[in-house]
């Protein structure tokens, strides 16, 4: 590893602001029935992203 690195003709990520944009999340834990859990495993879905949308539409139409 260098001691200095020379960052003068460094890049601006070109994705940061998209980044930047996305709502800000919150770490929690959180327990669910074995069958829930299980449904999202054989189903090969992406639990974390499909109960917060889930949780968004129930808090839209309440």
């Amino acid at each position: 590893m260098r001691d200095n690195y020379d960052f003068s003709q460094g890049v601006k990520n070109p994705y940061f602001d998209q980044l930047k944009k996305r709502s800000k999340k919150q770490s929690l834990t959180l327990f669910l029935d074995d069958e829930i859990v299980n449904w999202y495993k054989q189903n090969e879905i992406d639990h974390q992203t499909e109960i917060n949308k889930v949780l968004r539409e129930y808090i839209k139409n309440n």
